[in-house]
């Protein structure tokens, strides 16, 4: 058992925070920007609550965070009430953030300074995954530092790797973003074109799934989409958040992103479709319009 503090109550972070205690065995101490949201999670799993990310990571081996950018990543750890001010010595951040690759650099730089370590661990597998504990956490940082913080993530993850120092973990997270983008728009497009042709949608995804067009979106989209249901997954706004993270590294790295880019100006699109909260299987409405 360890002692362990979660920062950020969203839709990801509050069943991952409850794994932490239910599976994990942990002590757990949360922290939200609304405190009625870490009263809340507190209530059902019978932990505690902290005023001030620095209240939430004093004493404890392990501080992890979920929350919405670097901006809100910056304002829960930097500062006299963030949480490296309240950091011990030989302890563990692990921000489950999809953030920039620079802020990751940045925070792990400041760790060091503070003596403690700092592991990036950006997550894929939505609100399902969280709330089954089967997500996939990508990580950056110090062999030591993932070592140590493995056995924690293992409460929500069924993969979990380190890829490298600080930043690779969001890099891999952008790799993520951007091979989705591309296959949910041709899942889109697919199901369009069979709709198009008089097909019979459940037969086509049937039969095809089970060749190499076979993927997650189509296993546990397709029935959803073909109804004009988007409620289901992660947002519109989220994932175009996501998208300019992977094109602004882009621009700093050189990669060509064509497809990304495109891809990010139908989800615009769909948002001025008044669907910037509905998952990104949405792309199909934009083609349906």
């Amino acid at each position: 058992m360890a002692k362990v503090a979660f920062l950020g109550l969203g839709v990801m972070g509050f069943p991952m925070a409850g794994h932490l205690v239910v599976k994990g065995g942990h002590e757990v101490t949360v922290y939200n920007r609304t405190p009625a949201k870490a009263k809340a999670w507190a209530e059902k799993f019978k932990g505690k609550t902290a005023a001030t990310p620095k209240a939430a990571a004093e004493g404890q081996d392990f501080v992890m965070a979920c929350v919405g950018n670097d901006n809100d990543l910056r304002a829960i750890t930097i500062g006299p009430d963030g949480a490296f001010a309240g950091m011990k010595k030989g302890a563990t951040f692990v921000d489950h953030t999809t953030a920039s690759a620079e802020v990751a650099r940045e925070l792990d730089a400041a760790a060091a300074k503070g003596g403690f370590k700092f592991v990036d661990a950006p997550v894929s597998g939505g609100q399902a995954g969280a709330e089954n504990g089967v997500l996939t956490v990508m990580c950056g940082g110090n062999e030591d530092a993932y070592a140590g913080a493995e056995p924690i993530i293992a409460a929500y993850a069924r993969m979990c790797k380190r890829l490298g120092p600080a930043g690779a973990g969001q890099l891999t997270k952008m790799v993520n973003q951007i091979c989705i983008a591309g296959l949910v728009q041709g899942l889109s497009e697919g199901i369009h074109f069979a709709k198009k042709s008089g097909l019979d949608i459940a037969s086509v995804i049937e039969t095809i799934s089970k060749g190499a067009a076979q993927s997650w979106q189509m296993e546990n989209r397709y029935k959803t989409m073909n109804e004009s249901k988007y409620d289901f997954g992660f947002a519109v706004e989220w994932m175009r958040k996501d998208l300019s993270i992977c094109i602004s590294e882009a621009r700093r790295n050189g990669a060509h992103l064509p497809v990304t880019a495109l891809v990010d100006q139908f989800y615009s699109e769909v948002e001025k479709m008044g669907g910037k909260r509905w998952d990104t299987s949405s792309l199909l409405a934009r083609l349906e319009r």
